[in-house]
């Protein structure tokens, strides 16, 4: 896009772009999403930015109308491999607040110095200021959401004293923490404690298709760890997860009144979810890990509109509008599974997964790790699997090079490359993964993924056995 395509994006108020750029307006020294519902702001006092930091790095604060921290991620991150891509994905783990950029930067194995110049470059700001970007809205998030202290909060955030936190907070929303507090929406209610947890709307840009979403989930869910309850149209998907600092519970509706108009031409929503944290410093690397598995992030009207040229999908786009890909809220635990299958999955976990402090329901144990996993059943291809995930010959973390980490899982014994092809799709979100043999055609890249999941929502190629039949062991793509 360029800027005079963008303008008219602005002008439109086109939510499609929310999170793709941000605009700053000069004479009012604020920073805004597309779909800003304020004035429509002249040409020349426009200014264009790739990432929020960016607008901040230049002088602008965030917009109190559309609050703009607040978009879905942009989907350029989930398709590109290269290393600004790559470092994206770990900014948003949160790898910047705890292993600082040089960290960034052996994880990409790039000099931190490459890493600040590639980002600064394309992005107009380097991994510091992106990280104090996200930590901003972390910060807005307990402010608005919890009863914690603000001490607490400068610190649950990833500010390094409560200084720098009062002065991002005040350069970013014009706002002291405590003015911020009390302009949050029902200011007058009684908010939540963080034992009663901290509730979020995951925000995602068009339609979204959840039925079939929450309908993998339900066939997946591994007893213990995962559960999925209600009835079609109104479920709640749980699970377990195992974080940095803690741990977490994490619930997230299906709701068809989730969806609702934005503030430009096109449909956005949001997905509500629920998380107990046992450390709120997890708070930003739980909700990108529920963004991943719900596909949050994605631009599918780029992919509709890609797909729908083609007459054998078009029929298929037109009936499921934003139907997604869904990811995983823990790589390694999603490729373990693959491997193992549903049961043996259950077992392992009741055999070696770490149990809860105090259960929640069903909600029983955390997921074991590969390296208890590879110590405890070392034999065949699940213990060659998690060795290598234990040592870090397969990485599967986001910022993970994924034709790197497919060459290392072909590598191990006994993985056939359509098992590749399900972890490289789910664990590595990656868009664009097919598997081999089934006649996918590269005409509908960069979006196979997508595609997949089409034609096996629409009941495709039964006969042909893609996954379920001749691979009983690995799971399906819808």
């Amino acid at each position: 896009m360029d800027e005079d395509t963008r303008y008219e994006a602005v002008r439109s108020r086109d939510g499609r772009f929310d999170g793709v750029f941000f605009f700053g307006v000069t004479t009012t020294g604020v920073y805004c999403r597309p779909s800003c519902p304020a004035v429509t702001p002249r040409r020349r006092n426009v200014r264009f930015f790739a990432t929020a930091a960016a607008a901040q790095g230049s002088g602008f604060r965030a917009c109190r109308r559309c609050r703009p921290d607040a978009v879905p991620g942009s989907a350029e991150w989930n398709v590109r491999a290269d290393v600004v891509g790559r470092a994206m994905r770990l900014i948003g783990d949160g790898v910047v607040d705890r292993e600082g950029v040089t960290g960034l930067a052996a994880r990409l194995g790039y000099s931190p110095r490459q890493v600040q110049r590639q980002l600064t470059a394309e992005l107009g700001a380097g991994p510091v200021a992106l990280a104090r970007a996200q930590r901003a809205h972390t910060a807005r998030t307990l402010l608005q959401t919890t009863v914690l202290p603000v001490t607490h909060i400068a610190f649950a955030s990833g500010f390094a004293s409560v200084r720098q936190f009062n002065d991002t907070i005040r350069e970013v929303y014009a706002r002291t923490p405590s003015e911020l507090r009390a302009l949050a929406p029902g200011r007058g209610a009684r908010r939540p404690t963080p034992t009663a947890g901290i509730p979020l709307r995951l925000a995602h840009r068009g339609p979204y298709q959840a039925g079939p979403v929450f309908d993998l989930l339900a066939r997946e869910a591994v007893p213990g760890v995962e559960e999925v309850t209600g009835t079609p149209g109104r479920r709640t998907y749980r699970r377990t997860l195992r974080l940095p600092y803690g741990t977490a519970l994490a619930a997230v509706d299906e709701r068809p009144g989730n969806r609702r108009p934005s503030s430009g031409a096109h449909p956005g929503g949001w997905l509500d979810a629920l998380l107990h944290l046992t450390d709120p410093r997890d708070l930003t690397t739980a909700v990108q890990r529920l963004r991943r598995l719900f596909d949050l992030d994605a631009d599918l009207y780029a992919v509709d509109e890609r797909l729908a040229t083609d007459p054998r999908l078009a029929p298929l786009v037109a009936a499921r509008p934003g139907l997604r890909a869904p990811g995983a809220a823990d790589p390694e635990e999603l490729a373990v599974r693959v491997v193992a299958g549903r049961a043996e999955a259950e077992r392992l976990v009741r055999r070696y997964g770490t149990p809860l402090d105090v259960p929640c329901g069903a909600l029983t144990h955390l997921f074991p790790t590969p390296a208890v996993l590879a110590g405890a059943e070392p034999h065949g291809t699940l213990g060659a699997l998690t060795a290598a995930l234990a040592d870090g010959t397969v990485r599967l973390d986001p910022g993970a090079d994924r034709d790197d980490a497919e060459a290392a899982l072909l590598a191990l014994p006994g993985l056939r490359a359509r098992t590749v092809a399900v972890i490289r799709a789910r664990a590595l979100g990656d868009p664009d993964a097919a598997p081999p043999g089934t006649g996918v055609p590269d005409a509908w890249r960069p979006w196979r993924s997508y595609a997949v999941h089409h034609l096996r929502a629409a009941g495709w190629a039964e006969e042909e056995n893609v996954m379920e039949k001749d691979m009983e062991k690995e799971m399906t793509w819808v």
